[in-house]
């Protein structure tokens, strides 16, 4: 973007910005002034004089990123989106934090324009712009592979915070982007060495800028100014080199006062999330030559300079089309590929890609899934993904698309524009990277680890259910079904604490049919989901005996019916479901009509219509079991006050599957008596 001469409007937007920081959370009575007061002329410079963007065309496509890690300080993003002609009002300023604004607590993705991602639990905004750099540069190889145009080449800039810093999740993804090269991705760190604790030395005292140095990037120190400020003309020419630094990752790490240039609050843990007081912010307006007398003042001369940046982003996305409009007509194909992406179209005929499996051999799911990922990254050129180190167990991986790693590398099989993302033991990171894939937009990823290690990405999952994005998690090994591990990698109350994210799916096929109808449901939703896959091998249901696999798009469905009125309906999920097919036998000998019930998804079940779910569970028949390895946390309502259900209600242990499942009560005998049991609690 045009920079021109730094002015005294800009010297006084600046002031501005910072009493309208210092106002909006004084009339509130709560938030973080501080942070929002001293990154000021940060978030200034960069929206206007670096940050390649159109607020009236606030999704152009070859617009830079900007990600606020440092979500509380979520003024900072409100207050240049407001000076730079996004459409929010001093009005919305006025309003911040209160019910139904378009300025909540933190920054909101789909909520506010001009926010390009939710942010707020730290570290995850700085992850989450890793993958939205290893996205631009997946996009670059599907549209212009051999870098002919700079059409899709732009950079992610990061504000970040000590906090951000501090998490575990910023670090691994930091370690990654260093591997990965990312030279697309530029973070600002804000070190004012103040926390909610007071002076973050009591635990933070490591040397940032060495620790960024081994990850691989290109550091640059800004100290402050004498009297505390920010040094914007260092800063200014930190951010310049930063543009021009196209092999590595850059982080500018950026030395300011928090609150300056407030008399008595600058330098505080008070100010990072206390409204300062009517006479502090007085006494503050007056130190930035302003009248501390008004409120919300926002000058039309300092507006109108300030919004001169649209016509410099028009000016800029105008060019940027032209080339676009030249490109679209020199590659037809891939401007045909770009139109299906953009309009979130899937090619016709993509679902034959899909394989079917035969009941004349067992697999798991697992393994089934590998497949099925296999089938639909043959047609659909934007699916990526990969795993946490575990990419043989998680059956991950896309054969013949090699390993997503910088021209640099000399790994083998390494290209710039692979398919195979290899994460690092690092599942926090994994999922925020998912995240970020997602939110920028065109393409669709995985990741895939063990399901009892989702615990450690659950902050990125709740995230991705929170912005309703399409970030896809495959866990396998859902069960005590893993055996000898033991149960340090057993899941146990996994599944019941997925489903309880408010907008997430949580899938647990039974068969490899189930699997692959699942997939395809995933890939047309376009919606947060997870996977729990099994291990172990699992007969593949015949479906000329059994019920269409189709029945999986409803979340639940009959599988296998009763000759007559079911006395009792067993509902199963993933492994068991087969063993409730051979207890439906077990009653039928006992004179006992059974209905078999496959639930692989609650929540797509959920969604139907009560009609639908009413014909799979009748509300006339109040007996019924269900049977999944895990706790029963979450069934009650759906079997009733009679209902019976065979769980794990402890950890597991080390020993096979077979062993485990048959010593911890998973075999039709217990799931048969279990039925019998519910009947009777019926009949009382």
């Amino acid at each position: 973007m045009t920079r021109n001469t730094w002015n005294e409007l800009d010297d006084k937007a600046v002031a501005i910005a910072r009493a309208l920081a210092a106002d909006a959370v004084q009339k509130v009575g709560n938030g973080h002034p501080g942070t929002a007061m001293s990154l000021a002329p940060v978030a200034y410079t960069l929206f206007q004089r670096f940050l390649k963007h159109d607020p009236s065309h606030p999704h152009w496509l070859g617009r830079d990123r900007f990600v606020l890690s440092c979500g509380h300080s979520s003024l900072t993003l409100y207050i240049q989106l407001f000076l730079s002609g996004y459409g929010l009002t001093i009005d919305d300023l006025k309003s911040f934090r209160t019910e139904g604004s378009l300025t909540p607590g933190h920054p909101e993705f789909g909520h506010t324009t001009g926010v390009e991602i939710t942010t707020g639990p730290l570290g995850s905004g700085v992850a989450s712009a890793v993958g939205m750099a290893m996205a631009a540069r997946y996009e670059k190889g599907l549209f212009d592979p051999e870098s002919k145009t700079g059409l899709f080449d732009h950079n992610i800039w990061v504000i970040c915070s000590d906090g951000d810093l501090q998490e575990g999740v910023s670090a691994e993804a930091s370690s990654l982007a260093g591997t990965q090269a990312l030279g697309n991705l530029k973070v600002i760190y804000d070190d004012n060495r103040i926390s909610i604790e007071g002076d973050t030395h009591v635990a933070f005292t490591e040397d940032v800028t060495a620790r960024y140095r081994a990850y691989g990037w290109h550091v640059i120190d800004v100290a402050a100014q004498s009297n505390g400020d920010v040094d914007r003309v260092a800063l200014e020419k930190a951010m310049e080199e930063a543009e021009k630094i196209s092999e590595k990752p850059t982080l500018v790490r950026l030395k300011t006062v928090i609150a300056w240039p407030a008399p008595k609050a600058q330098g505080t843990s008070k100010s990072h999330g206390s409204a300062l007081g009517a006479d502090e912010i007085a006494a503050t307006k007056i130190a930035l030559g302003l009248n501390p007398d008004e409120n919300f003042a926002a000058p039309d001369e300092v507006i109108s300079h300030a919004r001169k940046v649209i016509e410099r982003g028009t000016a800029e996305r105008l060019k940027w089309e032209e080339t676009f409009a030249a490109w679209r007509t020199a590659n037809p194909e891939k401007a045909s590929l770009l139109n299906r992406l953009q309009k979130k179209e899937l090619p016709a005929g993509w679902e034959s890609s899909i394989p079917t499996f035969n009941s004349d051999k067992e697999i798991a799911t697992r393994a089934a899934s590998g497949k099925v990922i296999n089938g639909i990254a043959s047609v659909l050129p934007e699916f990526w993904g990969g795993s946490a180190d575990l990419a043989e167990s998680n059956n991950t991986t896309i054969e013949g698309g090699n390993s997503f790693l910088p021209s640099s590398s000399q790994m083998k099989g390494a290209s710039p524009y692979g398919r195979i993302i290899h994460f690092g033991i690092r599942e926090h990171a994994m999922g925020a990277i998912l995240n970020g894939i997602a939110l920028h937009g065109l393409t669709k990823s995985f990741g895939g680890t063990f399901l009892v290690f989702s615990d450690y990405m659950r902050g990125s999952v709740r995230l991705a259910a929170l912005m309703d994005i399409p970030s896809t998690f495959v866990w396998t090994h859902d069960s005590i079904g893993l055996g000898e591990d033991g149960p340090t990698h057993q899941p146990v109350e996994h599944i019941a604490s997925l489903r309880a994210i408010p907008n997430f799916a949580l899938i647990r096929p039974a068969d490899a049919n189930e699997t692959a109808i699942a997939w395809r449901e995933v890939i047309k939703r376009q919606k947060p989901v997870g996977f729990a896959l099994s291990r172990q091998n699992l007969p593949v249901f015949d479906r000329s005996v059994f019920t269409s696999a189709e029945g999986v798009k409803n979340g639940a469905y009959v599988l296998s019916d009763s000759a007559a009125k079911p006395d009792v309906i067993l509902i199963a999920t993933g492994s068991e479901v087969h063993l409730a097919i051979a207890a439906q036998t077990l009653l039928k000998e006992k004179g006992v009509h059974a209905r078999v019930v496959s639930a692989p998804c609650l929540e797509w079940f959920a969604e139907q219509t009560p009609e639908y779910r009413n014909s799979v569970l009748p509300s006339n028949v109040k007996a019924r079991v269900s049977i999944e390895a895990g706790i029963s946390l979450g069934w009650r309502e759906l079997i009733g006050d009679a209902g019976v259900s065979v769980s794990l209600e402890h950890f597991g242990a080390s020993a096979s599957a077979n062993v485990l499942f048959k010593e911890f009560g998973f075999t039709p005998e217990n799931i048969a008596n279990a039925a019998l049991h519910s009947i009777k609690k019926v009949g009382k």
